[in-house]
C-alpha cells in the first residue's frame, strides 16, 4: 500500500496484500481528505468494505492502474510460420521469419515479425489497445489489435522500411517502425 498527497486529496495504491486493519490504521494517521484509489492487485471483500466505509466519510474515486501492463512472457518462434500453423500466447510473440498467408499469430501483448507478415496477426487479443504489431514487411490482408480490425487497401502497400501498427483515435494506423 502506498499513500501520497495530491492536489485533490490522497492517492492510495493497493497492491492486494493489504488487510482491513492495516488499511484502517494507515488512513487513521493521515488527514481526512478525499481518496483516489488505484487497485493493482486482488483485494478481498473485507478491504473493499473498508474502502466503501471510508468513501462514505471522505469521498472516493476509483481509477485503473496507470501505465502498467502485465505481459506474462515473450514467446520466440524461430522459424517461418506456414499456412495452417497457429501460435497463440498470453504474452508477446516474436517470429524470426515470415508469417505466410493462412498462418495466424495471436498474442495478448505485441506481435513482432522479423520478416514478412502475410498471415493474420492479432495483438492485444485480451483487449489491450496499447499492443502493437511490428513487421519488417507488412503484406497482411487483415490485422487486429484488441477489438479493432484493419483490412489492407485494394492498392498494394509498398513500404521501404519496417512498420508498426497501433491504435490511434479509435482505429488502427500503420507508421514507420522508428516513429513514436
Amino acid at each position: 500500500m502506498r499513500i501520497r498527497a495530491t492536489l485533490n486529496g490522497l492517492s492510495l495504491r493497493l497492491d492486494g496484500n493489504e488487510t482491513p486493519e492495516a488499511l484502517r490504521k494507515a488512513l487513521a494517521e493521515v488527514p481526512e481528505l478525499p481518496l483516489e484509489v488505484e487497485v493493482s492487485g486482488e483485494i478481498g471483500v473485507e478491504v473493499l468494505e473498508v474502502l466503501c466505509e471510508l468513501g462514505r466519510e471522505r469521498g472516493l474515486n476509483l481509477r485503473p492502474p496507470r501505465g502498467e501492463r502485465f505481459i506474462p512472457y515473450t514467446e520466440v518462434v524461430s522459424q517461418t510460420l506456414r499456412a495452417g500453423q497457429r501460435v497463440e500466447s498470453p504474452g508477446t510473440v516474436v517470429v524470426l521469419g515470415d508469417v505466410n498467408s493462412g498462418a495466424e499469430v495471436i498474442a495478448g501483448g505485441d506481435v513482432i515479425v522479423v520478416g514478412k507478415l502475410r498471415g493474420l496477426a492479432h495483438a492485444g487479443a485480451g483487449g489491450n489497445e496499447e499492443a502493437t504489431i511490428w513487421a519488417t514487411v507488412f503484406e497482411a490482408k487483415q490485422i487486429r489489435i484488441a477489438h479493432h480490425v484493419a483490412q489492407a487497401p485494394d492498392d498494394p502497400h509498398t513500404a521501404r522500411s519496417p512498420e508498426r501498427a497501433r491504435v490511434a483515435e479509435g482505429r488502427i494506423v500503420l507508421e514507420p517502425w522508428g516513429k513514436r
